[in-house]
């Protein structure tokens, strides 16, 4: 699928966001790095929308960057999550779908994050999932304990997706 609005009509306009989940190793395991508004109590990974033109990964990038105050490299990606919601002047279905790449630090502080939440901090992954608000973000961190313990594998970055079996009677 194609990152940004595909269409608009009667189920609304696709919207696009890019973020990560970035980690870091400790003695007991690994770190990750949440986001935290106080008010309504919300714990998240940081992500948000494309400049106009900027490609997926870079948003992903910038965005770490700027929600955490650090720089990061992009190891993989995690996967997408897609979903709906109501909002807009007219109140209008929008469908959302958020790129999520596992990410390694390379500088910066959390103390440098920008004004859009109150807090940011390095969680250990285990105890991010429970406090996550968003159980489709949380299933991204479960990927990427996943890919941290060995047990599963990211594709390559640039791989290209697999040729589709033609349908039955199609003409090769």
């Amino acid at each position: 699928m194609t990152p940004g609005p595909a269409r608009n009509g009667s189920r609304g306009d696709w919207l696009t966001s890019a973020g990560g989940v970035v980690y870091r190793p400790v003695e007991t395991g690994h770190e990750i790095l949440l986001c935290c508004r106080r008010e309504p109590l919300l714990w998240c990974l940081p992500k948000g929308t494309p400049n106009p033109g900027e490609p997926i990964r870079e948003t992903a990038l910038r965005e770490v960057q700027e929600e955490t105050g650090h720089s990061a490299k992009i190891v993989g990606k995690l996967g997408v999550i897609r979903y709906f919601f109501y909002g807009g002047p007219n109140h209008s279905r929008l469908n959302k779908q958020v790129y999520h790449y596992l990410m390694e630090p390379t500088g910066g502080d959390t103390s440098l994050h920008d004004h859009e939440f109150d807090d940011v901090a390095w969680v250990h992954i285990d105890d991010a999932m429970a406090k996550m608000t968003y159980t489709n973000e949380a299933e991204m961190v479960r990927k990427a304990i996943e890919v941290l313990s060995g047990r599963m594998l990211l594709p390559p970055l640039d791989q290209p997706r697999r040729a589709r079996r033609p349908a039955q009677g199609a003409r090769p």
